[in-house]
């Protein structure tokens, strides 16, 4: 296979083995062991792989999609800067169903949390009720202030999403519709004075520096924090990570953020990944609601905690148990490199694939969830019981699919 532009694709399987094949080499570099019975002794418990367990398989979902900006400004929900914003090439989002819940639940002042996966845009659940709210305000107030503290728990991650915002707002042709700036410690000197002098409406910054900001004495200090007073929003990104101390931490500095910016009405936002991960959605929403309102100090209802909706992206009349009579010859016959997404997608492997390693219907929440992650090996052994194939042939079948599956449909075709 090749993608674009001739490069190999990345076989994460070789890459896998190459990285633990190196690792082995290291951990058994250490000791020349001289005694045979102790040395098989010891290659035996190597040989267990008691060190580097197998990897395990898991399919990202489909997420759910849902309306687009567009229409959401059309029918009153967002500002229709929003539009101009948040496009693509000049084609307006399409949003997840999760985003879509996110916006409304901010449109009507709740605060909330988002527990959605990886690559769901998570930070769309607050960047676009913020950006809608910041712009609604200044059309009817021209004070400069700022209406938006972002909390990260890296900077890396502060910095990462201060160049998204920037592609997003950077849509816009002449004069920016809303400013940001980044205060975590980074910048120098002049930057920190020009965050001062001109507060920007969305400041993003980690819990760390926010702390420095409340208890500091220097002036550009206090200017900054001063102009966060009757703030909007308050957000904590990546709220799985506030734990233990660092846990209690920031909730106490939530709560003396609150005291000090004097806000009427403050939304508070969390994003998250799994938080808890047994019983059905309704007892993690609990859980997940339960820790949210400590942190912030307001009171998150269950119903205000938004989940991930997925969706089959494979043929959603089949499942694994009505192409089984087919997996054996679909084995025998393997994938084609240059294989087309519609074909991916009714081929009985991969219905396969996504309905034992990617999602299961849950009877009890009625919705489709996330598998439990398999073993390669656990993966080969349910595939060749399914399919009456071989062992060997299953693992070959099945990583061929997912190679073959992680390569874009344009990039096939140049195999």
């Amino acid at each position: 296979m090749s993608s674009t532009g001739g490069a190999p694709a990345l076989d994460i399987f070789a890459l896998r083995d190459s990285v633990i094949d190196e690792y082995k080499r290291f951990a058994t570099s250490f000791t020349t062991i001289h005694s045979p019975d102790i040395r098989l002794q010891v290659e035996a418990i190597y040989a267990e792989e008691r060190y580097w367990p197998e990897p395990l398989i898991q399919i990202n979902p489909s997420y759910k999609r849902s309306t687009d900006i567009q229409s959401l400004v059309d029918g009153g929900a967002l500002d229709p800067v929003c539009a101009d914003i948040f496009q693509v090439k000049g084609t307006p989002l399409t949003l997840y169903k999760h985003q879509e819940q996110a916006v409304a639940l901010a449109e009507a002042g709740e605060s909330y949390v988002v527990t959605t996966g990886t690559g769901s845009g998570k930070s769309l659940c607050f960047f676009i009720p913020i950006v809608h709210r910041v712009l609604a305000e200044k059309r009817k107030s021209g004070q400069a202030r700022t209406r938006a503290i972002i909390i990260y728990p890296m900077n890396a991650l502060a910095n990462s999403q201060l160049e998204e915002l920037g592609k997003f707002v950077g849509n816009v042709a002449g004069a920016p519709p809303i400013t940001f700036a980044r205060y975590t410690g980074q910048e120098d000197a002049e930057e920190r004075k020009r965050i001062a002098d001109n507060p920007p409406d969305i400041l993003l910054t980690n819990f760390m520096m926010l702390e420095l900001l409340m208890t500091r004495q220097e002036e550009v200090d206090r200017r900054v924090i001063d102009n966060c007073v009757g703030l909007r929003f308050l957000v904590l990104d990546e709220l799985h990570t506030y734990r233990g101390r660092q846990g209690a931490d920031v909730a106490l500095l939530v709560r003396r953020v609150r005291e000090r910016l004097r806000p009427e009405k403050l939304q508070c936002i969390g994003t998250s990944a799994t938080m808890a991960s047994e019983g059905s959605i309704e007892d993690k929403s609990r859980v997940v609601a339960r820790v949210a309102s400590k942190l912030f100090s307001v009171p998150i209802p269950e119903s205000n905690v938004i989940v991930e909706t997925l969706e089959r992206i494979t043929d959603p009349t089949a499942s694994s148990t009505s192409v089984a009579a087919a997996l054996g010859a679909a084995i025998d016959a393997g994938i084609s490199p240059t294989i087309t997404n519609a074909d991916l997608a009714s081929h009985p492997l991969s219905v396969w694939v996504e309905t034992r390693l990617g999602v299961t219907f849950s009877d009890v929440d009625q919705r489709w969830v996330r598998a439990r992650p398999m073993t390669v090996t656990e993966a080969v052994v349910a595939l060749a019981a399914d399919s009456g194939r071989p062992e060997a042939a299953c693992r070959a079948a099945l990583r061929d699919l997912l190679l073959i599956s992680s390569v874009p449909e344009q990039d096939r075709a140049q195999v």
